[in-house]
């Protein structure tokens, strides 16, 4: 049974950690990248759609992507959806076939901002697996009346050295994606 709590707590954090990082993708950095429009939803006949879905996402240049819709009456949703995005800084433009953005240079102070959206996010992470070690904790506590104390001491310390070890592995993405943001 601990072994359970364990093996279920193992696994709810890796998937924190995994969307810790598909949400640092979505933050800009220097180049365009398809990921940036992974969280984006067009409201695709009355119903939110991820753009995935709905175009292939092209980076022929170092900032610009060319998004090509599967239906072409879709065009006008998928451009105001990129429109709405907030700190894009896009301007997109509609040709009739296909939707081109060119994203602006950053500056060093938007830059800057980005850090701190980046770290804001890596902190929501941290705050999610505390709350996933947190729940696990209590259903050990709950299994105090099966098990001797030291089971469950030992059982807490590996719980313990699981969340430290997510945790730090949420820093390390956190400190590549800052490098990469500070990256000129």
């Amino acid at each position: 049974m601990i072994a359970d709590v364990l093996a279920e707590t193992a696994t709810r954090m890796d998937r924190a950690v995994e969307a810790a990082k598909d949400d640092f993708a979505t933050v800009r950095t220097g180049r365009a990248n398809p990921q940036l429009f992974q969280k984006v939803m067009v409201d695709y006949y009355g119903t939110p759609t991820p753009l995935a879905q709905l175009a292939s996402l092209n980076n022929p240049e170092a900032r610009t992507l060319v998004v090509n819709p599967y239906d072409k009456s879709a065009l006008k949703a998928i451009e105001e959806a990129i429109r709405a995005m907030p700190n894009l800084g896009a301007n997109p433009t509609n040709d009739g076939a296909l939707i081109r953005v060119t994203l602006p240079e950053l500056t060093a102070e938007r830059r800057k901002e980005f850090v701190k959206i980046v770290r804001g996010k890596g902190e929501d992470a941290k705050v999610h697996v505390r709350g996933i070690r947190r729940k696990a904790k209590d259903d050990l506590d709950a299994l105090k009346s099966e098990y001797g104390e030291d089971e469950l001491a030992r059982a807490e310390k590996e719980l313990d050295a699981v969340t430290r070890a997510h945790v730090d592995a949420i820093d390390e993405a956190l400190k590549r994606k800052e490098a990469e943001l500070l990256e000129v």
